[in-house]
């Protein structure tokens, strides 16, 4: 097993009175990254889509689902009062429950970072007391555990890693934003416990990492604290992946603390990390190893790490992903090892539409992985991929009103019959019993400004565009001050206006969908010369000076976009985008009794993008007519005659607004007609 050696000599643990520098990851001293975060509250949207979506947050999404884990529905907040024996009572919730109220506890310190709500913190601070009360003295916490008195790492599915990994990441940005070390103090004491656990991991333990956001949460504790023993730990945790039974490749260790329904490819221990060429297993547990190992070759810089990243990012992201940036092929399959794969990948190219699982976890992990990535790289593929997630396959998560929820998020529902697993339904629901999705999007939403921008070494790199301020510095420590003015998604035109800078050259990175063929970029009115390519960062550098404009045209055009021809489910079939959003018919929009599979659209007509500022929260729809088939033939296999088709105008709208206008059909992909008349 590889070791960083890292002398614990070294620890500094001494932490100020007074808020952190540092963004979401905080990458100040990291040495091996490209792109840099600017602080948290630094970008804030002021107007248009994500400004509005912040707001949906701050007033309901965050304070309503608050109410649902502190009170007796969502039971999160009972389990610490239980533990920490203020109340009597079983343990509620999954075993996982304390690592989803972290994640609501981290949105609401974004809040706090964007709206200084001292209520806020004088919420958390009480909450903060009573799970510091639930902590053992040798710095365990997991309250199911605690509470049902089982054996401490007995079962990998019990999720105490977890749990442990949120804990560590919500102390840091809590402590990065606030100041405080209240929050902090639980975390430094049960990084300090799994240390003594598990470096070095005995053999019993070597499993121990199942859905390893811990590997996340040591690295950002380490760079808070600057203690090099969390990210040895981390590294530990990187280096247990794949352990084999020693001298026999292929065959797993019988492990007892392992089910058999997550052994192997599952939980990504069949390869070792460094040897692995694609994605496989379940699909968050995937990203947030893979996310984590990211943070850790940014202190370490070792290659074979980073290798096997773009290995695995290029599996799951050219023959695994969804149009809408979504992961997780299937609920229940097997992997090319033959080990049973649960809410995870399979196949290359094999991509069902209607039983597609798509976890809105995993499509946030995808953001998450690519956010990590574009940080080390700095190539604007894996901002495109952020912003594809952010606009379609997260969103879907969460209604409009923003009290509902999906845990799964097909490409097509079919007569509302999807509803098993006590996951996947045809609407969304006001409480998943598995809320890991819930909070994990919140958050998102909440600290989605901070992944607006990023600093490189002598510029400013745009990576995501909407109506914002920025009031920052550069790596050099000279203050940078901008507004962007746009309404994107819906409109082409962004501008951005500097009004204040430093007077030395530096340049301006902005990133080119790849989508944006072109895109053209002004600079005071006069066009640059420099070309636009799509999937990059144009840069633009010059001495910069207060009341510069820089406007950006990314023509928005109504494409239609087809899959890979080894994509079976969606041959011969198209989907409709413009922009970042990709668009879906909906049954509300069909005559009354079609059915969604009955639909086709003719690909040689024009389509109007009309914006309809009343409508599902105010959205560009795609208007557009279609075909409906008015054969009624049954049997599993027909005879084929020429159907008959009638013509009907209708509009698609944003995939992630579907089912906000109750139980409906849905489809992404419509098998397409070039020309109607034969």
């Amino acid at each position: 097993m590889r070791s960083l050696i890292l002398p614990l000599l070294l620890s500094l643990c001494t932490l100020p009175a007074a808020a952190q520098e540092g963004g979401i990851l905080n990458l100040s001293q990291s040495t091996h990254v490209t792109f840099r975060n600017v602080d948290i509250g630094d970008c804030q949207w002021t107007d248009g889509f994500w400004a509005d979506k912040v707001a949906v947050a701050e007033h309901t999404m965050i304070p309503h689902m608050g109410t649902l884990l502190k009170g007796d529905v969502g039971h999160a907040l009972n389990n610490f009062k239980i533990a920490a024996g203020l109340m009597e009572g079983e343990a509620g919730g999954t075993w996982w429950h304390d690592g989803d109220f972290y994640k609501w506890m981290e949105a609401v310190v974004y809040l706090y970072a964007l709206n200084h709500d001292e209520r806020l913190l004088e919420e958390l601070d009480g909450i903060i007391d009573i799970i510091a009360r639930a902590q053992q003295p040798d710095g365990y916490l997991s309250t199911h555990t605690q509470i049902k008195d089982t054996p401490r790492y007995s079962l990998i599915n019990h999720h105490e890693m977890y749990n442990s990994g949120h804990l560590l990441t919500a102390a840091s940005i809590h402590h990065r934003v606030t100041g405080q070390t209240n929050f902090l103090d639980i975390a430094t004491r049960h990084a300090d416990f799994l240390y003594g656990k598990f470096q070095p991991t005995p053999d019993s333990l070597k499993s121990f990492g199942f859905n390893p956001s811990q590997i996340m949460g040591l690295v950002e504790l380490y760079r808070t604290v600057h203690d090099r023993r969390y990210l040895e730990l981390a590294q530990t945790f990187v280096d247990n992946r794949g352990y084999q039974v020693e001298g026999r490749e292929e065959v797993m260790p019988d492990d007892p603390t392992v089910p058999v329904f997550f052994r192997g490819d599952q939980h990504q221990n069949r390869t070792p990390l460094r040897d692995e060429t694609e994605a496989v297993g379940h699909a968050v547990l995937g990203m947030y190893l893979w996310s984590g190992a990211a943070d850790v070759y940014a202190e370490t810089g070792e290659q074979a790490i980073l290798d096997a990243l773009e290995r695995i990012w290029d599996s799951a992201t050219n023959r695994k992903m969804y149009v809408t940036g979504a992961l997780g092929q299937t609920h229940y399959g097997a992997s090319m090892k033959f080990d049973l794969v649960h809410e995870g990948f399979i196949e290359d190219y094999m991509m069902p539409n209607a039983t597609a699982y798509n976890e809105t976890c995993a499509n946030i992990s995808n953001a998450m992985f690519n956010w990590r990535m574009l940080g080390l790289k700095g190539e604007a593929k894996y901002a495109d991929v952020i912003e594809r997630v952010l606009y379609n396959s997260a969103l879907s998560g969460i209604s409009l009103e923003g009290k509902d929820y999906f845990y799964a998020n097909p490409l097509r529902m079919n007569k509302g019959v999807r509803d098993y697993s006590g996951t996947e339904s045809a609407c969304r629901e006001p409480y998943i019993d598995c809320f890991c999705c819930p909070p994990n999007l919140v958050r998102t939403i909440a600290k989605s400004s901070g992944w607006a921008y990023s600093l490189s070494d002598n510029g400013l790199a745009v990576n995501l565009y909407g109506g914002n301020r920025l009031d920052t510095e550069l790596t050099d420590g000279s203050a940078i001050r901008l507004t962007q003015e746009t309404n994107y998604p819906w409109d082409s035109h962004v501008r951005l206006t500097v009004h204040e800078s430093k007077a030395d050259p530096f340049a301006l990175l902005l990133r080119i969908p790849g989508w944006a063929e072109g895109a053209t970029i002004r600079v005071n009115g006069q066009p640059l010369d420099q070309p636009a390519t799509p999937g990059s960062y144009a840069t633009v550098e010059r001495a910069w000076k207060a009341g510069d404009v820089v406007e950006l045209e990314l023509p928005m055009e109504v494409s239609l976009v087809e899959g890979h021809p080894l994509i079976e489910e969606v041959r011969n079939q198209v989907a409709v985008t413009r922009g970042p959003v990709v668009y879906c018919m909906e049954s509300p929009d069909l005559p009354e009794d079609v059915q969604i599979l009955d639909v086709y659209l003719p690909g040689n007509q024009p389509f109007a993008a009309v914006h309809e500022p009343d409508f599902l929260g105010g959205v560009t729809t795609i208007r557009a007519n279609v075909l409906l088939r008015n054969d009624e033939e049954e049997g599993m296999y027909r005879k084929v005659s020429k159907p008959a088709f009638t013509t009907y105008p209708t509009r698609f709208i944003p995939y992630f607004a579907w089912s906000n206008r109750g139980t409906a059909e849905m489809t992404v992909f419509l098998p397409v007609l070039w020309d109607a008349s034969r």
